[in-house]
Formats: structure tokens, sequence, C-alpha cells
């Protein structure tokens, strides 16, 4: 595996460790002092700000670094479009949010403050799209970095709201601030780096949106069927099973980080090697699959057999009823991130255009599985729908549909162990090829 892709990864998944280390202690800190209503709460704000996420990036989040790689000297051009695209509809999602919590939630004042002050946090989201440009650089170490200082700095004021004893209104802003600082700090950090200044094209963003355009519909689609849960729970049940939930939820997600590295370090090269004609394309792609499947069930297993005593010491007892929830939750990682790796494939081969019906049918599915299963199960029934829909969506529908049945045998290639060793392998390799060199 190329030596850049190596050292990208490893500086994404070396910060993003730091990070998550710092966002479990004070999260754990956090959902302890706030109590399962209140957690449950903050739950329902940012299920929302997420479930409009995909609006507001217009699906360029998913096409920006191949933007880049199609287009070397309008870098600056591209990059500055996507900005200003995104931060028009971020105001306009927020204006959204704010329509939704006041008819939703009509009469309770503090449900809609804690939603309004988080929508702030799509505003700063918007601009933290800059990341995708240090992406298709391979130069993930900035934007990494960048992360784990305004997490540093999100933790001390978390801190200082537990110390205080301040209500969970001061805690629904604390995103809003890390999504800040993160934008901020890439900003001058592309500033000083990037060789072009960012521009304003409309007929560019046009072209731009053509080509994004299927993974708006797609990616809300996504939405549904990952953070509809949360907000049927909270509509259906209390915040308390929300809770529940989202501390199970979160649990699982503690790694997520880690594929999410691996995913984002290797897109720039699976693309540039279709885009080169390269006969790496296809191995590359297998390998990333054959990672993804092992490493996370590697981790279901782990978390299924060690669900209670994880929640005890993260939570505390009054978060137990989430430990069964858990236990079904994991399991949907390995599939969730079949569904990344497939998106990939899907752009580096033009097929956005069926990603609306994938979704779509995910996103139907999870609404009538949640439906049936919350009323009588609760958070676990939550668990099930989504471990269920994302089966259903990353891996069944690719045997349905015929255009992307293709991906699926390079999926099913991925379940090989081998292409896992040989990765596991060039990262040994780089790391001892650092040592002789501090030797020496």
């Amino acid at each position: 595996m190329n030596n850049r892709v190596i050292k990208n990864a490893s500086w994404m998944i070396g910060c993003k460790i730091a990070q998550s280390v710092i966002s479990l202690i004070i999260g754990m800190l956090t959902a302890r002092y706030l109590g399962p209503s209140n957690y449950g709460l903050i739950s329902y704000a940012a299920s929302i700000a997420v479930f409009l996420l995909p609006l507001m990036q217009l699906g360029l989040s998913k096409t920006l670094v191949q933007e880049f790689i199609k287009r070397p000297d309008r870098e600056g051009e591209v990059l500055g479009t996507a900005l200003v695209f995104n931060v028009m509809s971020a105001v306009a999602c927020m204006g959204g949010m704010y329509t939704f919590l006041s008819v939703a939630n009509a009469g309770e004042s503090t449900t809609i403050l804690v939603g309004v002050l988080y929508s702030f946090s799509l505003l700063f989201q918007a601009t933290e799209i800059v990341q995708y440009w240090f992406q298709a650089k391979l130069l993930s170490k900035y934007p990494s970095i960048a992360s784990v200082i305004s997490y540093t700095i999100v933790a001390l004021y978390k801190v200082y709201l537990l110390v205080t004893g301040r209500s969970v209104i001061w805690f629904s802003v604390s995103s809003t601030l890390d999504y800040l600082l993160i934008s901020v700090i890439l900003l001058i950090v592309y500033k000083r780096m990037g060789n072009q200044k960012l521009k304003f094209s409309w007929r560019l963003g046009m072209e731009m949106l053509h080509s994004s355009k299927y993974y708006i519909v797609a990616s809300m689609m996504v939405s549904v069927f990952q953070q509809t849960d949360r907000i049927m729970l909270k509509l259906m049940m209390n915040e308390a099973e929300t809770g529940y939930y989202s501390s199970a939820i979160t649990c699982v997600s503690v790694t997520a980080f880690v594929f999410a590295a691996i995913v984002d370090s290797m897109r720039p090269p699976i693309l540039e090697a279709k885009h080169d004609g390269s006969d790496a394309y296809e191995p590359r792609i297998i390998q990333l699959y054959s990672v993804i499947t092992y490493a996370s069930l590697i981790q279901s297993v782990f978390m299924v057999l060690l669900a209670r005593p994880i929640v005890l010491i993260l939570y505390g007892e009054q978060y137990l009823p989430s430990v069964t929830a858990l236990r079904v939750a994991v399991w949907y990682v390995t599939f969730s991130n079949y569904g990344s790796v497939r998106n990939i494939w899907m752009l580096a081969e033009n097929k956005q255009k069926y990603l609306w019906i994938i979704n779509l049918s995910g996103a139907l599915a999870n609404v009538a599985l949640n439906a049936a299963l919350i009323p009588l199960f609760g958070a676990v029934g939550a668990a099930a729908a989504s471990l269920v829909t994302q089966f259903f969506t990353n891996v069944v529908i690719g045997f349905i549909l015929r255009p992307i049945r293709y991906n699926n045998s390079l999926m099913i290639r991925g379940l090989d162990p081998k292409p896992l060793f040989r990765y596991l392998s060039s990262i040994i390799k780089q790391l001892r090829k650092k040592l002789s060199k501090k030797r020496d």
C-alpha cells in the first residue's frame, strides 16, 4: 500500500484516538450529570440536526475529493464555491429545524430552546467542508490536529459546566463551539498552505451540484434510518428511553473514528486508481472491504461479551437498561461500514443515480420497523430496527439491484482475510522503517 496513504491514515487514527478518549471521558461525566432524560433531550436535538445535515451539505461532502482530483487548477474556486453553497443551505436548515420543533414540540419551551441552540452547529459544519481539501492532498494530519485542539477546548468548557452545575441549555451549544473552532483552524491552515485563493463561481457550483445531486436525497435517506430511531423514541416513548438508546449507540460508536479514518484515507487512492486506469483499483476496494469486515466483527464480539461492565463503567447503574440495546446494535457496524465502501465504488463507477433507490428503500424499512418495534421493546426495538435496516440496505439490496451487483462480488472477495494481512503487513513495515531511522 502507498506509504502516503498509511501515513495519512496513521495521523487520522492517532489524533482520533486522543479525540475519542477525551470525548468518552467528558461524555461519560456529562451523561451521568444530566441523567437519562436530559441526555435524551440533547440526543434528540442532535438527531434532528444530523437529519438535516445532508440537506446542508448538498451532497458535496461525497464528491468534493473527486472534484479536487478532476480540477487541480481550480481548487480555490471549487472549495470557495462549496463553502458559499453550504453556508446558504445551513441557514435554510436552521430555519427548518426551528419550524419542526415549534410544531412537533409545541409548548415544550426547553426542548425548542435546546434544539435552536444546537442548530447553530449546522452553520459551522458548513464551513468545516474545507477538510476535504486536506483529504484530497493526503494531509489529514491538519484536520486531525484541529479536531484534537477543538475537542480539548470544548472538553474544558464542559468541565466548567459540570463544576458550576449548569443546566442542559448550556450543554446544547458545545457542538457549535466544537465545529466553530475546527473551521477557524482549518481555514487559517488552508490560507497558509493552499496555493489558490478562495473564489465563488455560480456556474461551477451548478456543475458540482449536477454531480452531487444524487447524494442529497440518498444521504437524506441515510439520515432517516440513522436518526429516525431517536426522534421516534422521543415522540413515541420518552426522553429517558431516548437516553438509554443514545448511550448504547455512543458505546457502539466509540471506535467509529478508526473505520472513518481507514475509509477516508483510502478514498483518494481508490478514486485516483480508477481515474488513471490502474490495476490497483479493484484490489484496493477488496482490501478495504477485508479490513472493515474483520475489524468491525472483532469489535462486535468484544462489546457483546463486555456490554454490562462497559455501560456500568461509562454511565452507571441508571443506564443499565441500555445493555441489551448495545448487544443488539453493535452488530450493525459491519454493514454500516459496507455502505461507506460501496459509496466509494459507486462514485468511481459513476453510479450515484442508484443511491436514492438504495437509501429510500432503507429509510422506508427503518421507519416501518421502528414503528412496529419501539412500542413493544423501546430502545431494544430501535436497536433491532437499525441492525435489520443496515443489513438490508448495504447487503441485500446489492444483490437485488443489478447495476450495483458487481460491488457485492467485491464485498464477498473481501471476506478473504489475506488482503487484511497484507494491509497489516504494510503498516508493520512502515513502523519498522520509522524505528530504524530513529535508531540511526
